[in-house]
Order: structure tokens, then sequence, then C-alpha cells
């Protein structure tokens, strides 16, 4: 079952102009390539989005991702991201401002990014074929564990604790299907980290 697009946590939203494109191109440059790969996008059956990109803001303090209901769009652009200003995990809440509400998976980015100064990008993407191939043979969260709530914050929290996955950069979301996210020093490491499985797997 396909458990993807719908916004769990508490959230509060602050409308606000777009980001300057400048400031986003390099990420949204990313997510259209994903895009284009299948890897982000829309599931028609279940009339939800899937995939996520996001960075650490320029100024450190916080981060910027893709808003939540744009997995449909093909072509995104500055008036479809939103820069995540403060969270709480354990209360399952995000402070947001743009144009969009912040990802479904914000609080996921939010942990991720604690785990390490080294981590400044985070891409989340959906493959049945790549989830099948790595399913516990990269790190992988607790199959009981669902998208978007503290619990799978937690798992990263745990993986980081127990497994490479920081020197891999990628885990895969077993409670999540379909699901699978890979961080880098940078947008470019996190991006090349899934294209090389994807390319691998041909």
């Amino acid at each position: 079952m396909i458990d993807e697009g719908y916004t769990k946590y508490t959230v509060d939203w602050h409308r606000a102009p777009a980001l300057p494109a400048a400031m986003i191109v390099e990420l949204n440059d990313c997510r259209n390539r994903l895009y284009a790969a299948g890897l982000v996008g829309y599931y028609e059956a279940h009339g939800v989005g899937f995939g996520n990109v996001s960075i650490l803001a320029p100024d450190g303090r916080g981060f910027i991702i893709s808003g939540t209901g744009t997995g449909e769009i093909a072509h995104t652009d500055e008036r479809h991201y939103s820069w995540v200003t403060d969270y709480d995990i354990d209360a399952n809440r995000v402070v947001c401002h743009g144009p969009v509400q912040a990802s479904s998976e914000a609080l996921t980015h939010a942990a991720i990014y604690e785990l390490d100064s080294v981590i400044r990008a985070v891409v989340h993407v959906h493959s049945a074929e790549l989830w099948q191939r790595l399913i516990d043979r990269v790190p992988t969260t607790a199959a009981n564990v669902p998208y978007g709530t503290p619990e799978m914050s937690r798992e990263f929290v745990r993986l980081y604790r127990e497994t490479d996955f920081v020197d891999g950069g990628v885990v895969v979301m077993a409670g999540h299907e379909e699901g699978i996210v890979a961080c880098g020093a940078d947008l470019k490491q996190a991006e090349h980290r899934i294209l090389k499985l994807v390319s691998n797997g041909e």
C-alpha cells in the first residue's frame, strides 16, 4: 500500500513570496531531473505525489524543501519551495515560510540534518525496483514505522548510530513502500548516490 503525500505534522505556515530563483536553482534542477527519471512524481491511482528534495539554507537557519502537493508538476520553479525555519520533532511540528507548505517529509529531512554537520542535502525518491533490490541490503528503517512521524525521524538516529548510513548515504524506508532517502555533503553527491544505484540496476 502506498503511504505518501499526506502531511501528518502540525504546520505553522507563513505564506510568503517565493524565494529568489537564484537561491533554489540547483535544488530545482535536481528535482526536475529526478522527476524526468520517474523518481519524483505522482501516483494517479492514489491521487498523491511522491518524492522531495532539500538543502540547508544559505545562512544555516533551517532548510529549503520542495512543497507538499508538487509531485505532479513536471517543471517546478521557485513558487514550489518552502523554507523551514523551525521545527520540533517530538511535537511533530514544522514552521515554514513560502508560497507552499513544506513537504510531508519535512521532519525526516530535519532529523537527517541534525545527525551530522557534513550533511547538507537530502533527496527522497520512490522506486519499486530499487526499494525491492536494496531493502535490508543497505541501512533500512523498521517496517512498522510509517513516514512523516517522529518515530521515522528517530529511526534515522538509530541507523546513524548502528550503521554506516552517513558514509554510504542511502537508506531504504521499509515502512514506506518504494521510499528511499539519500543524503550528501552537497546536492550533487546526494543525487549521484541515487542515480548511480539506478544505473547499476540496468
